[in-house]
């Protein structure tokens, strides 16, 4: 299976954009979320581990709201492809 590569250069837009995209979707994700006590709570009883609770945690969100995002931001950058060529 191919694996697709990101422009080193691109790496920190498609972040920003995968944050902005998720915070639109209400997802609790992201740099600029601190840990709940809820989130903390199930680190201590194992049901996250506390290994993985941490600011860039996406293990908590469904496949189905991963792909949402994945979507969007296919979406977002096709959306503004399409923007740049046609305003040439």
């Amino acid at each position: 299976m191919a694996r697709s590569k990101v422009v080193p250069e691109s790496k920190k837009a498609l972040d920003i954009l995968k944050y902005e995209i998720a915070a639109e979707l209400g997802l609790p994700v992201g740099y600029s979320q601190s840990l709940n006590v809820d989130t903390e709570f199930a680190g201590e009883l194992g049901s996250i581990p506390s290994s993985s609770a941490k600011k860039d945690y996406w293990g908590h969100i469904t496949s189905r709201d991963n792909g949402a995002v994945g979507g969007r931001m296919t979406q977002r950058l096709i959306q503004r492809a399409e923007e740049t060529l046609f305003t040439l």
